[in-house]
């Protein structure tokens, strides 16, 4: 059965749609780092898992992804968004989903089906449901990095309580440097959820809760060596840094100081990472009327998130850097660590100096609150079934988050030993102060984008599906009417301020990036967008189905528009009807077979998007990052292969997914006909296993062939495939003893690159995905 995204479940081969799930005992033989590096489990789903355990980016089918996040995916939690739109600037739903042992299955279902039976959505739905209690009993388990720092305990307990009552309790809680060395605990935290379910005759009623306070680092680039040609690049590590292992973060970095929107600094350790709050309470009820059934389900999540990244702009050796801000004869010094004061030295090391900048964003409101209520009925008509199903979704998402920037020069060594450095002129004078060279972004003004919005969605739907002998037609429509009321502030330049509060005022306290204290421009509009989806569905015998299906779907532009000319600066109205929303449309055709434990599912798509979006690019000219507004249409169309066999204790899984993709208008007409970035031809994954009543072993290989960095298509970005060994033991009742191994093979896996070119520096800023890493766990069942 497939719940997620539907009007009612229905039996896979009786659905028009692609749909996939990951079971619970799945997701713990996999012992995924993130949610990320779960969902590359998924047929149709590229993930770029480079980050660690937030703000990864997602996206499916060859859907663009301009900027990073969820744009046209919804992550969901039992049935509801964890954030209504999944690519606010910074906020990725990530930030607030963990996947512990409260997860049951991972449901997913791709295509254009999802336009209609949730907003903003045309791409795709991925939804974690939580176990109900269902089954007696529980466990908790141990789990220890073996070749890296992390300690983590897992547990969770469910039954029935009698007179149709049941219950269900699980968490985690873990803490330690991880897998990339940092130098200090860069992960500290966890989350309990409780639900209670009451079963009666004709339906069912749930409250739920959940508690998550959880610390994580990000991590968004690594300096790495090129050689060779756009076309055959060969990339290394510098001299004292692992891209697969380390980082260039560590305790010795300075401490982030930005200039807040009240006209006063703001003070924060970047140590402390993303740090994500969340109290959510929820309920969802099912019942019968007559003949109708009736659903409702109703969640808020109080949720807030204080972000402090540090983002490599870019690398070179340490003269061009020295001459290119300091002028002739200026040099590098160490800012902090033993050797401060010293000239900086290229003897034992790599000789490069990155150019970083701390992305410091406080988010104190993105509560989100999501009502879901339909009722559906099925009808005998003409020998047939016809089931109607009509509904009304309203969601509130407060979006409330000031960020500030803060550029600074360091050295690029690992294992948490990276020192901030001080740039010397060559007459003596400061360029910097402790490192830092301005209290901005490296690029020009315009980067800060405070924001105080509530965007309101509601949205009424209709579906009817006609099923009679082996066909079934199904027609969908949905209007979904989205508001946006509140107030945007932008950086219009620099001004002096003295940050430290020394009362000396330093070169860099003269570039100050600042909020005009007072200064806000209003939003103030609503926009409204119509999606709608047809099929035909052919069980042509027991085993073997078709179908086909064409969708038009939407995804409201949200904060993307704020600081567009889209939105008029002083009634803060929408001025271009046309940018409220980015359309999707798809046609999809499928096959699905399934008989004698052999499950084979292949969808043809063919998409056209329309996407107005902001992209963070590396300057030709500066080298440095920049974020530009984009306005461009896409195409995309390929095949998706899904399959599954089991004979005995034997089994295997497998997906691929080719896709062609086309820029097919672009702001710059350079890109017309190029490919998009980061977009590969093919990404595969394949798991085999075998499982007795003692032990059970698999793997889990996952790749992608190559791509381009970006979207002028000239420098290559190498395939890679990664292989995961997995090994459970249970040498007794109640016990389970287990090893995981992601990336055994230590693959070198980059997921993105900054530049579009190779640099005459010969460093450019990539994405690896993490080395290999190997845990060990201990689960006792009770």
């Amino acid at each position: 059965m497939v719940t997620t995204g539907v009007a009612r479940g229905r039996d896979r081969l009786n659905s028009a749609t692609s749909t996939s799930a990951i079971k619970e005992n799945d997701i713990v033989r996999l012992a995924p780092r993130s949610l990320a590096e779960l969902f590359r489990n998924i047929p149709g789903i590229r993930v770029e898992a480079a980050a660690g355990e937030a703000q990864n980016n997602y996206t499916v089918r060859g859907l663009p992804m301009v900027n990073g996040a969820s744009k046209y995916i919804q992550i969901q939690e039992d049935g509801l968004p964890v954030m209504e739109f999944g690519d606010l600037m910074r906020l990725t739903p990530d930030i607030f989903v963990r996947a512990d042992f409260n997860v049951g299955q991972v449901e997913s279902i791709r295509g254009g089906s999802a336009s209609t039976f949730a907003s903003n959505a045309p791409g795709g739905v991925i939804n974690l449901i939580s176990k109900t209690g269902e089954v007696e009993g529980g466990s908790v388990m141990a789990t220890v990095g073996v070749d890296f720092e992390s300690y983590r305990t897992d547990f969770d307990y469910g039954g029935r309580l009698g007179d149709g009552w049941r219950f269900h309790i699980g968490g985690f809680y873990r803490e330690g440097e991880g897998i990339r060395e940092t130098g200090f605990n860069a992960s500290r935290g966890g989350q309990v959820k409780l639900n209670v379910t009451k079963q009666f005759d004709g339906g069912y009623v749930r409250v739920y809760a959940k508690l998550l306070d959880d610390r994580v680092p990000t991590f968004t680039g690594t300096p790495l060596l090129v050689t060779g040609t756009n076309a055959d690049p060969s990339f290394s590590d510098p001299v004292g840094v692992s891209s697969r292992t380390n980082s260039l973060l560590s305790p010795t970095l300075p401490v982030v100081l930005t200039l807040g929107s009240s006209g006063q600094v703001r003070r924060r350790n970047f140590i402390d990472g993303v740090e994500a709050q969340a109290k959510t309470l929820g309920f969802e009820a099912q019942f019968s009327l007559g003949d109708w059934t009736v659903t409702n389900r109703f969640r808020y999540a109080d949720q807030s998130t204080r972000n402090t990244t540090l983002v490599v702009s870019s690398a070179a050796p340490a003269a061009q850097f020295a001459s290119r801000f300091g002028g002739a004869g200026a040099a590098f010094r160490y800012a902090a660590g033993p050797r401060a004061g010293q000239a900086f030295s290229a003897a034992g090391g790599n000789g490069l100096v990155a150019l970083s900048f701390f992305s410091d964003n406080d988010a104190p409101d993105v509560s989100n609150m999501t009502n879901d209520l339909r009722i559906s009925r099925v009808w005998s008509v003409g020998g047939g079934d016809l089931t109607t199903t009509a509904g009304l979704y309203r969601s509130n998402q407060k979006f409330i988050s000031e960020i500030g920037f803060a550029t600074f020069f360091q050295d690029v060594v690992g294992g948490g030993q990276a020192v901030p450095l001080d740039l010397v002129t060559a007459a003596g004078g400061f360029v910097t102060d402790g490192g830092y060279r301005n209290f901005g972004g490296p690029g020009a003004a315009g980067n800060i984008r405070d924001n105080a919005v509530t965007y309101q969605t509601t949205a009424p739907f209709a579906s009817i599906n006609f099923a009679k002998g082996k066909i079934a037609l199904g027609g969908s429509v949905r209007w979904d009417n989205s508001r946006a009321r509140g107030n945007v502030m932008n950086d219009p330049g620099v001004r002096t301020f003295d940050m430290n509060g020394n009362g000396v005022i330093s070169a860099p306290e003269r570039l100050v990036s600042f909020v005009p204290v007072g200064v806000t421009q209003p939003v103030n509009y609503s926009h409204d967008y119509l999606s709608y989806s047809v099929s035909v569905n052919y069980r042509i015998a027991e085993p073997f189905a078709m179908f086909a299906r064409y969708s038009l779907g939407g995804r409201a532009a949200a904060d993307k528009i704020l600081f567009s000319r889209a939105i008029s600066a002083t009634t803060g109205a929408l001025l271009d009807s046309g940018a409220g929303d980015d359309s999707v449309r798809q046609a999809e055709i499928g096959l699905k077979f399934r008989k004698n434990g052999l499950v084979l599912n292949l969808t043809g798509f063919h998409a056209k998007t329309d996407d107005t979006n902001a992209q963070i690019l590396t300057n030709p000219v500066t080298g440095q990052l920049e974020l530009n507004s984009v306005t461009r249409a896409y195409e995309a169309y390929g095949l998706e292969f899904e399959g599954g066999f089991r004979r005995g204790p034997f089994s295997v899984t497998a997906h691929a997914t080719y896709t062609e993709a086309e820029i097919k208008s672009a702001e710059n007409p350079a890109l017309v006909g190029n490919i998009p970035r980061n977009q590969p031809k093919l990404l595969f994954g394949v798991t085999p296993q075998y499982d007795t009543e003692t032990f059970t072993i698999g793997a889990n290989i996952i790749g992608v062939t190559d791509s381009f960095s970006q979207d002028v298509n000239q420098l290559r970005m190498p395939g890679y495939t990664t292989v995961g060994l997995f090994a459970q033991v249970r040498p007794m009742e109640r016990l389970e003893l287990s090893i995981n191994a992601n990336n055994v093979l230590n693959e070198r896996a980059i997921t993105g690159i900054s530049e579009g070119t190779i640099p005459a520096s010969g460093v450019v800023m990539t994405r690896p995905l993490f080395g290999r890493s190997i845990s060990a766990s201990a689960r006792f069942f009770f």
